[in-house]
């Protein structure tokens, strides 16, 4: 706490309480003030009510893609009462900025290193709602009464029925057009933007309500969607990731600690999410839309627990947070270019063994989390011959093995056209422009109203943007 004070001077001494989402945006403002050097914010759009999704980034060099660079994102508060990851994702932009400027070597390769990006809050609104009642039990979900995690398009489905296909793909699922016609958060809108406009790696999302790690598959491969251990193409790197975390964690491995639904399926503070409870969230977009590997941290069984906890907590996390972040680093990667020395982009990076690609950016760079050992990878273009090499990945390795490809011209192979136009098809967002719908609802010029939490089912008689059925129930 000290080393808070020191940077950002007396009136921050009441650190460790809630902030509302003025006062949360305005740490972030003084934080960008205090370390312009390494630290920008940004804005990916508004809520519903018009409260602005505020995200602020850590680099050397702010506001710029740097070649190789990995990115990486945290992103709390998406369910409104679930506050504890909101507050840690606070204090961890004040500790980068603070750390950093007071010479922490650590400190200073991971943010010279990494570009990290920190959305403390998704679901602003229903936080207000939240805090506002003192209550864990109100603001979880949007101001339409939606659940943000349930909002993103379920791509796992669409892999689960294809599995049986020769060839079929688990890597960059189109959004199918269909899910457009539903009704769509303005917020899951804004975030679905914001990790397709950034090549992300790493990425964590903080809960509460449990005290566990959960990684990928979210949706249960049963045909019932029962919780069934539904494990992806990339297990082993994801239960090294949830693994990270959770070791690092002063707590969250500890049997004697566990609490919450997951402790009879848990292991060491980890869980494969269909195993313990089947949705279709975020981390599996993350992952099967883009080439970004995501986790879910749960971070106590108390969603809002009192301010006197709240040091305590950071203490028990802080750890954890760095040594995730440098998990961005483990695996390979390079740059992928054609016998001129010009970069492919689009070119698919494979793995001998794991049934997900991962693919370049317009830089013909790419980064693949990879457990230690040897791969054999290779990667291909269309309208090039294939490139193979074998990789050994020592144990503790700081930093990405570099790997590059140079790849020939060759004859087109009919064989190897996408009959389905893949491409085509992942390019497609939003094709029937709701983006203006979107901005129109989330207007903070329009008039608000108190907003009280709604049942479980009204988000089913209400469009975007459409009036509250008050003929139905009378008293709402």
């Amino acid at each position: 706490m000290d080393q808070f004070v020191a940077i950002f001077g007396a009136k921050m001494t009441k650190i460790f309480v809630y902030h509302s989402n003025a006062q949360t945006n305005s740490i972030l403002k003084t934080i960008e003030d205090r370390c312009p050097e390494i630290a920008k914010t940004y804005s990916i759009g508004r809520s519903l009510e018009g409260r602005e999704l505020l995200v602020i980034e850590f680099s050397n060099n702010p506001g710029h893609h740097e070649l190789l660079e990995p990115e990486i994102k945290f992103i709390g508060n998406m369910h409104g009462n679930e506050v504890l990851g909101r507050q840690l994702l606070i204090y961890l932009a004040q500790s980068l900025c603070s750390e950093y400027l007071q010479g922490d070597e650590r400190i200073q390769t991971l943010v010279n290193t990494s570009r990290i990006h920190i959305l403390p809050s998704m679901n602003p609104d229903g936080y207000e709602l939240a805090v506002s009642r003192l209550q864990e039990r109100m603001g979880r979900n949007n101001a339409q009464n939606i659940d943000l995690n349930r909002n993103f398009p379920d791509l796992t489905s669409v892999v689960y029925n294809r599995r049986r296909q020769k060839g079929y793909r688990t890597d960059h699922i189109p959004i199918p057009d269909y899910y457009w016609f539903g009704k769509v958060a303005p917020e899951t809108y804004a975030v679905m933007k914001w990790i397709r406009s950034i090549p992300f790696v790493l990425s964590a999302s903080f809960h509460g309500g449990d005290l566990v790690v959960s990684y990928p598959y979210d949706m249960s491969k049963h045909p019932l969607e029962h919780n069934m251990l539904s494990p992806t193409p990339d297990d082993k790197v994801f239960k090294l990731l949830a693994r990270t975390y959770a070791k690092a964690h002063e707590t969250m491995s500890s049997e004697n600690s566990r609490c919450g639904s997951s402790r009879s399926v848990s292991q060491k503070g980890t869980v494969n999410g269909a195993q313990w409870s089947s949705i279709a969230g975020m981390q599996d977009f993350n992952y099967l839309h883009t080439n970004c590997f995501e986790v879910t941290v749960e971070l106590g069984c108390d969603k809002f627990p009192p301010e006197e906890e709240l040091f305590l907590v950071w203490h028990q996390n802080h750890e954890a947070l760095i040594d995730f972040m440098e998990a961005a680093h483990r695996g390979i990667s390079g740059i992928v270019k054609d016998e001129g020395g010009n970069a492919i982009p689009g070119a698919r990076i494979s793995v001998v063994g794991i049934r997900h690609d991962v693919t370049t950016g317009e830089n013909g760079e790419y980064w693949r989390l990879l457990t230690p050992g040897i791969h054999v990878v290779s990667a291909s273009a269309l309208g090039y011959t294939k490139a193979i090499k074998k990789v050994h990945l020592p144990q503790r390795m700081h930093t990405a093995g570099r790997v590059d490809f140079f790849l020939q011209k060759a004859p087109l192979d009919l064989d190897t056209l996408d009959p389905e136009n893949v491409t085509d098809s992942y390019a497609r967002f939003d094709p029937f422009n709701q983006y203006e719908r979107y901005m129109l609802m989330a207007d903070p010029s329009q008039n608000r109203e108190e907003r009280l939490e709604k049942p479980w089912w009204w988000s089913y008689f209400v469009l975007p943007g459409g009036t509250t059925p008050t003929w139905l129930l009378r008293h709402y």
